[in-house]
């Protein structure tokens, strides 16, 4: 059994579950965005909820779940569709056992959030009713370990990324990861196949600006490292890092080692913005505009044969960003000719595009042969009786 990273055609936005290689096939689900449009079977929006639905598990109640779920920060197009298609509350009060199995919401056994994410929202950035959702799930299930003293069961289960100002976490402790450590597992269970180590939202400083403290900044930042065996020395490394924009990735460049950044497989940040490698404006200084030597160095540490993949709609040469055709072109010089570009929008077409699935190899990862080819031909959708809003 391989491991797995599946990328959902969802336009502008991030859904990415990673499947590992152990025997249970445990997986970690990085962001949802579930268009309602993908429930009228006369649109042609994909419908990424039911292509979900096939890769995930039951448990002994028939019930969908995902081991893990990870919100990178609290925008739409990282959170759309999490209350129609998510139970939030104690499993103890599900209450889809009687519904069809499309339509039963599917269990998250353990959160990943972290709370600065929530911090910088404001007036002009508010959070939708998706992201207030998720917030107020996080605040449940840490009120819940508090009580239990940590002890919790699946769909209590939180871990904690980074730590929170003035002290806010300090009580969290055992269900605390802090920029800089690992995650060894997921859903509180010990494995060799999965480590990821936490690169962000590291500390702000007292003297940022406005556009430092905002929601895209406060992305949280992964490098996973994924094996298809318990006794591999090596992993394959996916970096991860939602909407980061260029401040963060300059940060991370002093604050890491240029080892700690290494990558197998990138997801260009903010949907192959170019406001993640620049300062300046695209759309008004186009190709005057300058690369930050940092943010570049940051995201620069491919491996050979790397992959890079805009979780995004078509990318075309125009003023649009993101995604923006000048941010492809710089992360395809940073693969120079072993490795490859993908568009989530364009596989493998783009008036038809399907998850596009990457397998663990022996070292690095392989675009899984004809996958996106496949799920392109079978990819008409279900019937929709029945079906939410």
């Amino acid at each position: 059994m391989k491991a797995t990273i599946t990328l959902f055609p969802v336009d502008d936005g991030d859904m990415t579950l990673m499947q590992l290689a152990d025997e249970d096939k445990t997986c970690l689900l990085i962001d949802c965005k579930i268009r309602s449009a993908a429930d009228d079977g006369e649109d042609d929006t994909p419908d990424v909820a039911h292509e979900l639905r096939k890769r995930i598990k039951t448990d002994n109640n028939n019930r969908p779940y995902v081991d893990t779920m990870l919100l990178s920060h609290p925008d739409e197009d990282h959170c759309l569709g999490l209350r129609n298609h998510f139970w939030l509350g104690p499993v103890s009060e599900y209450a889809d056992d009687d519904k069809p199995q499309s339509e039963k919401r599917i269990i998250i056994r353990q959160l990943w959030s972290s709370p600065i994410v929530f911090r910088r929202a404001t007036k002009k950035q508010p959070l939708c009713d998706d992201a207030e959702a998720f917030k107020a799930e996080a605040k449940r299930r840490v009120t819940a370990n508090l009580k239990s003293k940590f002890s919790v069961s699946d769909g209590d289960k939180i871990l904690i990324l980074g730590e929170d100002e003035n002290g806010k976490t300090d009580d969290l402790t055992p269900i605390l990861i802090k920029c800089g450590e690992r995650i060894q597992g997921v859903n509180g269970q010990a494995t060799e196949y999965l480590s990821a180590h936490l690169l962000a939202p590291i500390g702000m400083q007292d003297d940022d600006q406005e556009e430092v403290l905002s929601k895209n900044n406060s992305s949280v930042i992964i490098n996973y490292e994924v094996k298809n065996s318990a006794f591999s020395d090596h992993g394959s490394r996916f970096l991860s890092g939602g909407d980061a924009e260029v401040e963060i990735w300059e940060r991370i460049s002093d604050e890491y080692e240029a080892t700690d950044l290494e990558y197998d497989l990138l997801q260009a940040p903010h949907h192959c913005s170019w406001r993640s490698l620049s300062h300046d404006s695209w759309s008004k200084k186009g190709e005057d505009a300058k690369v930050s030597t940092k943010a570049l160095s940051a995201l620069g540490q491919a491996r050979k044969g790397a992959i890079i993949v805009s979780s995004s709609r078509p990318i075309v040469d125009d003023k649009n960003d993101p995604p923006c055709i000048r941010a492809k072109r710089e992360y395809r010089s940073i693969l120079g000719s072993s490795g490859i570009f993908k568009c989530t929008g364009e596989e493998p077409t783009t008036s038809n595009p399907a998850p596009l699935k990457i397998e663990v190899a022996s070292s690095g990862f392989v675009l899984a042969v004809g996958a996106s080819a496949a799920a392109a031909v079978t990819s008409s959708k279900p019937p929709r009786a029945g079906r939410w809003r």
